[in-house]
C-alpha cells in the first residue's frame, strides 16, 4: 500500500494514526467482551476503519455526519466520552437511547452525529434534508452520509441521490463497499462493475477510492470538500474495502473464501499505515507502544464507569412520557373578523399565515410550486415565499419524508404534501420507523407535518380515494389530525405546524370545495385531543370524523326527533376519550361512524375502549358503521355501495329501537 502524504505534516499524519488506532483497540476489547457475554451484539468494522477516520477528519465538528453501525471511528473522532458509548452498548441510561435501541442506532446533536435505523435507506434522505437546511442557511457546510453496498439496492438510495442532484445539495454519499451485504456478494446485488458508475445516471460526480488507505481518503475528500463549498453539489464516493469479521459476530465469515480473507488481511488499514509511519520515521516503536498503552488504559477506565452504572429500572411513565417531545400548546385567539370560506381556503390561509409566522418553514411536494399543487392550495406561494421554501419534489415520497426529518434535525420545520393520501404508502417506512420513533429512541424531535388529501365520493378509484388514517393511529409517536370543518382545519393545521412532533394531517378532498364556514381571518390555534360536540341529546351518541360528520348531520336533519350527541373527534391521536366516555355514560347507546373500511379501523379501538370503560352504562351493543372491506371502486354505483352513507341510517334507527 502506497501512501502519498502530499502536503500533510508529520503532526497531521500522526494524528490520523491516533484516530485510526483507537477504534481498532476498542473493537479488540469488544470482541473479548462479547465472548464473555458482557455485550449482547456487536457489528465489527475491523478492516474498514480508514473510511470513518478519513471522512471524520475532513469534516468540521459542526458538520453533520450520518454513520452506520460499523463506523465507530466517526464517534471516537468526535471525542464522544467512551464511557457513554460503553453505556450505550450495554443498554445503560447514560447511553444515548436509555436502553431503547442498541449499537449505533442513535444520534446526538451535541456531536452532530445522526445514527441509522435498521432499514438503512432513510439515512440518505435525512442527509438531503440536513444539507438543504445548510444551503438555506448559507452556512458553507457539507454533510456526509454512510451506507453499504447492500443498501444501494434500496429505492431510498436512488431517491436520495436524485433529490441531491436535482437540488444541488452538498452531500458526500459514502458507500463502503466491503463485498458482502451480510452474506450476499456484490454480484448478487448489482450487475454494474462499480457502484460509482451509478453516479452517471444521476448526473453527479463519482469516485472510487481505496477504502483502506487513510491518507488517500483524507487528501481526496479534502479537495472534494473545497470544490463542494465553492459550488454546492453532491458526490458519490465508493470506497473499496473489506470487513474482516462477520456481519455480526454470531454470523461468522464462513461464506467468504479463504483466499479473499488472506488478500484483504495483508491490506489491513491500521497495520499498513503503522509501517509507513515507522518507515518514514514519523512514528517510533516506543511511542506506538505508549499510544496503545494509553488508549487501552482509557478503554478500561471508561468500561469500569459503564460497568458500575446501575441497570435501567423500567417505569411506565418513563417510557410513555418519551414517546412524544413535550409540547406546551400555545393558544392564539383570533379577533372578531371572519370570512365565509371553503374548507380548501381555510387550509391555504393556515399555510400562508404559518409560512409568515415561521421563517424556517419549508413546504415540499409534487407540483406544489408554480403549478400550485394538485388541488391548487399552494397556488401563488412561489411568488410569496420563493422556491427555496416552496419546493417541487421528484416523485419519491420516501426520501422526501426523510428529507423533512433532516430539515427538522437542522433547525427547520417541514411540511410534506402527499399529492393523494394513497401515495403515502411509498413513504410509509420513514413515517412509522423514523419520524414516529426518533424522540423515543434518542430524544430527537421530528418537526414534520404530512398533509394527506384523502377520501372517496369523487369516483377516483382505488388509488386516489382511500382514507387510511388507521395505518398511522397504530404507530406510537405520530399525531393524527382529521378535521371536518374549515374553522377546525385552519386552527388545527396551525397547531400541527407549531407542534414539534410528527403530524399526519388528513384533508378530505370532497370537503375542499363543498363545505363553507365563517372562519377568522386572523391566525389562531386549536388544541389537539379536544373533540367538538356538534349536537346534544340523551338518546344516542354518534362518534364521527371527516366526511361522515357531515353525513351524520344530513341523517339527523331527516329525523329531527332523534336526540343525539354528535361528536366530531377532530384529532384521532391524541383521542378525546373524556368527551366520548361522558357522552356514552349519558346516552347508553353509541354508533362509531368512519369512512375507512371496517376491519382494523380506529372505530374498532374506540369500541373496545367504550366496552372497557363504560360497559355498565351501555343499553345496547356498540355499533360500528364503515365502508365495505374491499378496495374502493371507481364507478359511482359501486362507490356509493362501498361508502357507509346508505347503511348508517338503517343502523341508527335499529339501535334506537334496541
Amino acid at each position: 500500500m502506497i501512501f502519498y502524504r502530499e502536503n500533510l505534516t508529520n503532526t497531521e499524519l500522526l494524528d490520523l494514526y491516533k484516530k485510526l488506532l483507537k477504534p481498532r483497540l476498542i473493537e479488540e476489547k469488544m470482541l473479548i467482551l462479547i465472548r464473555q457475554g458482557k455485550v449482547s451484539k456487536w457489528f465489527s468494522g475491523i478492516g474498514q476503519e480508514a473510511v470513518s477516520i478519513g471522512v471524520a477528519a475532513v469534516l468540521d465538528d459542526s458538520e453533520y455526519i450520518l454513520p452506520m453501525h460499523r463506523n465507530l471511528g466517526v464517534f471516537t473522532s468526535r471525542n464522544i466520552p467512551l464511557h457513554r458509548l460503553f453505556s450505550q452498548w450495554q443498554g445503560k441510561a447514560n447511553g444515548f437511547t436509555k436502553g431503547r435501541d442498541r449499537s449505533f442506532h442513535f444520534g446526538t446533536q451535541e456531536y452532530n452525529i445522526i445514527g441509522m435505523i435498521s432499514h438503512l435507506g432513510p439515512q440518505l434522505g435525512i442527509a438531503d434534508g440536513i444539507a438543504l437546511a445548510n444551503k438555506l442557511k448559507k452556512n458553507n457546510k457539507i454533510t456526509a452520509v454512510f451506507t453499504g453496498e447492500g443498501a444501494t439496492s434500496e429505492g431510498d438510495f436512488h431517491e436520495a441521490l436524485n433529490i441531491a442532484a436535482v437540488w444541488k445539495l452538498p452531500v458526500m454519499f459514502i458507500v463502503e463497499n466491503n463485498g458482502y451485504g451480510l452474506s450476499t456478494p456484490t454480484n448478487e446485488q448489482y450487475s454494474c462493475e462499480n457502484i460509482a458508475d451509478k453516479g452517471i445516471g444521476y448526473g453527479i460526480d463519482s469516485y472510487i477510492i481505496d477504502g483502506n488507505n487513510v491518507v488517500e481518503i483524507y487528501n481526496k475528500l479534502k479537495r472534494l470538500k473545497e470544490h463542494m463549498l465553492e459550488d454546492p453539489h453532491p458526490v458519490l464516493l465508493e470506497f473499496k474495502t473489506f470487513r474482516m469479521r462477520g456481519h455480526e459476530e454470531a454470523s461468522g465469515t464462513s461464506y467468504v473464501p479463504d483466499e479473499l480473507m488472506k488478500t484483504w488481511a495483508i491490506q489491513d488499514p491500521v497495520d499498513n499505515y503503522r509501517m509507513f509511519l515507522l518507515d518514514e520515521g514519523i512514528l517510533s516503536e516506543e511511542y506506538d507502544t505508549e499510544l496503545r498503552s494509553d488508549i487501552k488504559k482509557e478503554i478500561v477506565e471508561n468500561l469500569l464507569l459503564a460497568n458500575y452504572e446501575p441497570e435501567i429500572i423500567p417505569t411506565y411513565s418513563g417510557e410513555l412520557n418519551d414517546v412524544y417531545k413535550s409540547y406546551q400548546f400555545e393558544e392564539f385567539t383570533p379577533g372578531s373578523e371572519t370570512k365565509n370560506v371553503r374548507f380548501i381556503d381555510a387550509i391555504r390561509n393556515g399555510l400562508e399565515q404559518s409560512m409568515l409566522r415561521h421563517e424556517n418553514l419549508v413546504i415540499m411536494g409534487q407540483d406544489i410550486a408554480e403549478y400550485g399543487g394538485a388541488f391548487k392550495i399552494t397556488d401563488g406561494f412561489v411568488e410569496l415565499f420563493g422556491k427555496d421554501r416552496i419546493r417541487n419534489t421528484p416523485i419519491c415520497e420516501s426520501a422526501v419524508v426523510s428529507a423533512g426529518m433532516g430539515l427538522s434535525i437542522n433547525g427547520y420545520k417541514a411540511i410534506v404534501e402527499m399529492q393523494f393520501a394513497d401515495f403515502v404508502s411509498t413513504g410509509f417506512n420513514p413515517i412509522v420507523n423514523l419520524l414516529a420513533k426518533s424522540h423515543y429512541r434518542w430524544g430527537e424531535k421530528a418537526d414534520v407535518v404530512v398533509r394527506m388529501p384523502c377520501g372517496g365520493g369523487t369516483q377516483a378509484g382505488p388509488f386516489h380515494s382511500q382514507t387510511n388514517e388507521a395505518w398511522f393511529t397504530k404507530a406510537p409517536g405520530l399525531k393524527v389530525v382529521y378535521p371536518a370543518f374549515p374553522y377546525d382545519a385552519k386552527g388545527l393545521l396551525n397547531t400541527s405546524i407549531n407542534d414539534p412532533n410528527p403530524v399526519l394531517f388528513f384533508e378530505h378532498k370532497q370537503l375542499y370545495r363543498s363545505v363553507y364556514q365563517d372562519v377568522p381571518t386572523d391566525y389562531y390555534t386549536i388544541p389537539f385531543g379536544k373533540a367538538a360536540l356538534l349536537k346534544e341529546g340523551s338518546s344516542i351518541t354518534i362518534i364521527a370524523f371527516g366526511a361522515p360528520v357531515h353525513w351524520a348531520l344530513e341523517t339527523l336533519a331527516k329525523y329531527p326527533e332523534i336526540e343525539a350527541d354528535l361528536i366530531d373527534l377532530r384529532t384521532l391521536q391524541p383521542l378525546d376519550t373524556e368527551t366520548i366516555f361522558n357522552s356514552v355514560r349519558k346516552t347508553g347507546k353509541v354508533i362509531i361512524y368512519q369512512e375507512d373500511t371496517l376491519f382494523g379501523g380506529i372505530a374498532s379501538d374506540i369500541s373496545a375502549l367504550i366496552m372497557e370503560e363504560c360497559f355498565e352504562y351501555l343499553d345496547a351493543p356498540v355499533k360500528r358503521v364503515a365502508s365495505l372491506d374491499s378496495p374502493i371502486p371507481f364507478t359511482k354505483a359501486l362507490e356509493d355501495q362501498f361508502l357507509p352513507k346508505n347503511r348508517f341510517e338503517e343502523v341508527l334507527l335499529e339501535l334506537l329501537k334496541y
